[in-house]
């Protein structure tokens, strides 16, 4: 949703959510604003207890905020089930709309055998193959090159100067950054004598409907099979997966990840920035990895994992830990002071 109006009532920005106002109906807004530098006639909203203590005496005209932070709210009160949610359906109003010119621009080299909409955008300088298929709506931004045979489904959007390879699938409504790499060859060398050979990658990457992947993000055509994003995945930027690898619906993927080959991620999973995973092993649904884990083997369970010294295991575990760990230098000077009382104990029984 993108708007040039620049004001709204809060009646206007909360239509047709599930939300309950507490507050003023026709108060005029005219932005959104974090909750720790709010301005007069914006909304903020309130989700991290960390913040909580900026809500007294905030300056912005409403705060969306849970039932259970609403008695504390000074101003109008968007109360909902889901703040972060909400607040993003009502920032939306307020998005900054980018100029897009319709068409296809005469720089952009098309070959003759592709197959576009008529209501397709692509900007300058894009390079467009030899039976590429590109649905309704899709709007390809400049220097992009999609090569043969690919498809790009109904509503993609590509940012400038994505490079999608041959014979890749995207489905309907992708959002994808610049920078992106789909389709390069995964990392396959056999070793004769001494010598690295490349092994040919003669897989494909399919992509499902309603993902997002974010800038220079790379991935890799599968070996044989194909790698696999499935509907609804958030990938964020500079995420490096491998050939083979299979990624669930909706799991959520942050900056800086790394996914061996031939790893097969579950549905609904969050994999937080910066994770290093093995290739060849299988994480189940619903699991969450804190950042800057290394997943050695497969995860077989649903829950939160993090690791140490010693790989990845349960947080409950990981957090207890890590409080021993800080806890080291103590237990070291109690442990030479008894070292010291046992030697003094020792050589007065000798004498």
């Amino acid at each position: 949703m993108v708007s040039t109006k620049k004001h709204y009532t809060l009646s206007e920005l909360i239509h047709g959510l599930d939300v309950t106002l507490k507050g003023d109906p026709h108060c005029l807004i005219q932005g959104v604003c974090p909750i720790q530098q709010s301005r007069p006639a914006h909304v903020t909203f309130l989700t991290n207890p960390l913040y909580r203590k900026y809500l007294a005496n905030t300056q912005a005209a409403a705060v969306i905020l849970s039932q259970a932070e609403a008695d504390n709210c000074p101003v109008n009160a968007i109360i909902s089930a889901n703040p972060h949610y909400t607040y993003a359906q009502i920032a939306a109003y307020f998005e900054k709309e980018v100029a897009i010119s319709t068409g296809i621009h005469p720089t952009a080299i098309i070959s003759e055998s592709a197959q576009l909409d008529a209501s397709v955008t692509i900007a300058a300088h894009c390079v467009i193959g030899e039976h590429v298929k590109i649905a309704a709506n899709v709007v390809i931004g400049p220097g992009c090159v999609i090569g043969d045979g690919s498809e790009i489904g109904e509503g993609s959007r590509l940012d400038a100067n994505v490079t999608i390879y041959h014979q890749i699938k995207i489905g309907k409504r992708a959002r994808i950054a610049s920078g992106v790499v789909i389709g390069g060859d995964g990392f396959g060398f056999a070793n004769q004598k001494g010598v690295w050979h490349k092994v040919p990658q003669l897989g494909s990457v399919e992509i499902g409907d309603d993902v997002d992947i974010g800038a220079n993000t790379t991935i890799d055509r599968g070996a044989l099979e194909n790698t696999v994003i499935e509907d609804g995945v958030k990938l964020d930027n500079l995420i490096q997966i491998g050939h083979n690898v299979k990624i669930g619906a909706h799991t959520l993927i942050c900056g800086c990840t790394g996914i061996a080959g031939s790893t097969v991620i579950g549905k609904n999973c969050i994999i937080a920035g910066a994770c290093i995973i093995n290739g060849h092993i299988t994480i189940t649904d619903n699991v969450i990895i804190t950042g800057n884990t290394g997943v050695e083997k497969s995860i077989t369970e649903p829950g939160i994992y993090s690791s140490g010294v010693v790989g990845v295991v349960q947080n409950q575990e990981f957090r207890k830990n890590n409080a021993r760990f800080y806890r080291l230098e103590n237990l070291m000077q109690r442990v030479k002071t008894l070292e010291s009382t046992i030697k003094t104990l020792i050589e007065g029984k000798d004498t």
